[in-house]
């Protein structure tokens, strides 16, 4: 399954004006980067973040969110949003700021 491009294109609205960000295709969704460290993308009809393990747990107890985990082992610091979590484009911008705030904490790549 291909992934959603327009929840693709309202990332991108949101991401395109940060500073020292790409966009990148990556297991088989789009994935978007800051200073080369991955910190949200898209996969499938999933908004996926990376969170930190304090702030994965913390989103968890959004009914929306759930572990990501596309391989079979759930990945420690990262989370999965259906569509449903954030409906507006303010409420994706603040998901989509806590995972820069996160990613801005990791040494560039």
């Amino acid at each position: 399954m291909a992934y959603n491009i327009a929840l693709r294109s309202r990332i991108k609205n949101v991401v395109e004006h940060w500073k020292n960000t790409t966009e990148k295709k990556m297991f088989g969704g789009i994935c978007f980067l800051l200073k080369g460290n991955m910190f949200c993308g898209v996969y499938r009809d999933f908004l996926i973040l990376r969170l930190g393990e304090k702030g994965a747990e913390e989103a968890l107890q959004s009914e929306h969110a759930r572990p990501l985990d596309v391989t079979g082992r759930p990945m420690k610091g990262w989370v999965m949003f259906g569509l449903e979590g954030f409906q507006t484009d303010d409420e994706l911008q603040a998901l989509l700021e806590e995972a820069r705030d996160f990613a801005s904490t990791l040494p560039p790549k």
